[in-house]
Formats: C-alpha cells, structure tokens, sequence
C-alpha cells in the first residue's frame, strides 16, 4: 500500500475514472479533476477506497483557472506525488474536420478547442504541478492516443494533439529526471468507455472490434493499471517512454 497524492484530470468518466480508482485501491489519495461533470465528480469521490479523496474543477483552457486548480489540489491533498494527465477531447465523431471537409472557419474552430485542451492545457497543468515536485520527485504520466502514430484523417487536429503530447512527456522526461521526476506516457487504442458505447453497438461496432486480433477493445481498467504501474517507484527506469496499448491493432516500429 501506498500514500501518495494523486491528481488525475478528466477523472470522472471512462479512462480517468478507472485511473482513479486503481491509485485508490492501492492507498493514495486522489484528486479527481472535471470541468462540468460535478455530479459524476462527486460520485465516484463518494465510491473511491481509503479517505482523503478530494474534487477539483477547472476548464483547462483557461490557464488561470488550471493554476488555481492544481494549487488547490496540491493544498488539500497536502503537496503533489503523481500527475495524471487524462483529460482531452476528441471532437464530435460524427462532426469530423478533414481537410476536405470542412470550412476554413470549422477548421480553424476545432484546432483552437482540440490544441488548447489536449496540449496546451496538458502542459500548463504540468507545468504547475512539477512545482509541487520539484523538492519532492514525482511521476507524470501522459495518456495519448496511437492515433499520434497512425493518424488521424478525419480528426487531425486531435492527432497532432496527442502526438505533440508525446514529445512534450520525452522533452520533460529528460527535464525533470534530475529533480526524481519521471515522465511517461501511454498511448491506447480503442477503449469501452461510455462515449463510445453507441459506436461500438451500432454498424461499426464489429468493424472496430476487429482492428485488434484479439477481436475486441480495450476495457478502461486495463490501461488504468499501465498507468499505475508508470507511477510506481520500480519504473523510474520506464522515463521516457511510450507504451502502446492497442491489442496489436496498429504495430509501430
């Protein structure tokens, strides 16, 4: 068992839930991140194992607002030991923006909401928590996406997001090592969470499934415990890194 403080954006649905929930099942305290999901915040607040669990809102858009919030998450959970940085949009699955396909206004609307939340934000959330860990060492882990490496046509603006993602975890990998601070990022596939449900059960649902020759989509709790594990003390040795977690459905070498 472990007692570190733990902040996870985007943490009240899908991935960062179950990233949440394995930092607590194994003893630390969390910090649940949302930006308009109080309810759902504060229910799995509610349900988390252990005690000390806290709830913190910001649009991570708003760079103030980002500061505020990870200060806030640093003063009640009594300093930072983990960052989790898992909050990110997608955009519309049925609006897509591909280069042909959208006015040059869509265009340049949805690359200003993709960036400045998956990258922007994401980085100045580092940014204010590595301050926290700078006498104590730490670990930030990166949730990116292989669409950084097989693209995204339909959506670029959210591939470039993730793969600028990648390079900001190495960048700040070789950064941050001196001070204990190890950086990782995994990259997943497909994932079961509830923004996908009615993908996965409609006409594309066995087309999807079958990217991966296991026949299937990852579950949320299965990325949860790579991130987990990026987190622990045995994977400092892991800085740096990106980890796929796909199924084999895209192979990079």
């Amino acid at each position: 068992m472990t007692d570190r403080a733990v902040l996870v954006t985007g943490a009240s649905r899908g991935i960062g839930r179950a990233v949440a929930t394995a930092f607590a099942a194994s003893g630390d305290r969390v910090a649940i991140h949302h930006r308009d999901s109080a309810d759902a915040a504060e229910e799995l607040r509610a349900q988390l194992p252990g005690a000390g669990h806290v709830v913190v809102r910001a649009d991570l858009t708003d760079p103030e607002a980002v500061r505020a919030m990870v200060d806030r998450a640093a003063e009640l959970l009594g300093g930072l030991d983990v960052l989790v940085n898992n909050a990110g949009v997608y955009g519309d699955r049925d609006d897509p923006h591909p280069i042909f396909g959208a006015s040059y206004e869509q265009w340049q609307q949805r690359w200003r909401q993709v960036l400045e939340t998956n990258l922007t934000g994401a980085g100045n959330v580092t940014w204010c928590a590595a301050q926290h860990m700078r006498e104590r060492g730490g670990r930030i882990i990166n949730v990116s996406s292989r669409g950084a490496f097989r693209g995204e046509p339909a959506q670029p603006a959210y591939g470039a997001s993730k793969a600028g993602l990648n390079a900001l975890g190495q960048s700040l990998a070789v950064a941050l090592a001196p001070y204990g601070i190890g950086v990782a990022t995994v990259a997943p596939g497909y994932v079961a969470t509830d923004m996908v449900t009615e993908h996965l059960r409609g006409e594309q649902g066995a087309a999807i499934r079958a990217q991966s020759p296991f026949d299937r989509v990852a579950r949320p709790e299965e990325i949860a415990a790579a991130v987990h594990w990026l987190a622990s003390p045995q994977a400092e040795w892991a800085s740096g890194t990106i980890v796929d977690l796909n199924g084999a459905s895209y192979l990079r070498s």
